[in-house]
């Protein structure tokens, strides 16, 4: 199977099959990311304990295959981790679309690592980082609750 082939099929799985995309009732943090250039609009859910580990996570909204595959593909990474790693795993896949990240941190972003080549993608780069951007505002900010907050994406 060569590359482009893996990446549309856990593209796919993801979209089709998202194992997060449900309503978190217990959620300590909720913030809506909205990419207004094509209408994406995610409202991301994350438990988070006194130890500062998120040890849930959720999504709802509605947006193109590659924004509900990314954020699918961040919780699967998030969860269960603490929030500095988190930030750092955004970290890593941001620099990863821009084309800076090392080989070796790309790694760690498991099946995220699929999405390297929207960086060729101008018009897809906002829709990958959706997700991403939305749990940095978040976790970044120390929000404690954003319900109908807006992240608009700016990449």
């Amino acid at each position: 199977m060569d590359t482009k082939e893996l990446y549309r099929e856990i593209l796919n799985e993801h979209n089709l099959n998202p194992a997060h995309k449900t309503s978190l009732e217990d959620a300590t943090i909720t913030l809506q990311g909205i990419n207004p250039s094509c209408g994406d609009n995610i409202t991301l859910q994350l438990k988070v304990d006194d130890n500062d580990i998120i040890s849930d996570g959720s999504f709802t909204g509605s947006g193109c295959a590659i924004s509900q595959a990314s954020v699918d593909m961040m919780l699967d990474l998030v969860i269960g981790k603490s929030k500095q790693e988190a930030l750092r795993l955004a970290d890593i896949f941001m620099n990863m679309i821009k084309g800076t990240a090392q080989e070796s941190d790309i790694e760690e972003l498991d099946e995220a690592a699929a999405l390297q080549d929207i960086a060729h993608m101008p018009a897809r780069v906002k829709c990958a980082v959706l997700g991403w951007r939305t749990m940095n505002e978040m976790l970044g900010l120390g929000k404690d609750t954003g319900s109908g907050s807006e992240s608009h994406c700016s990449n």
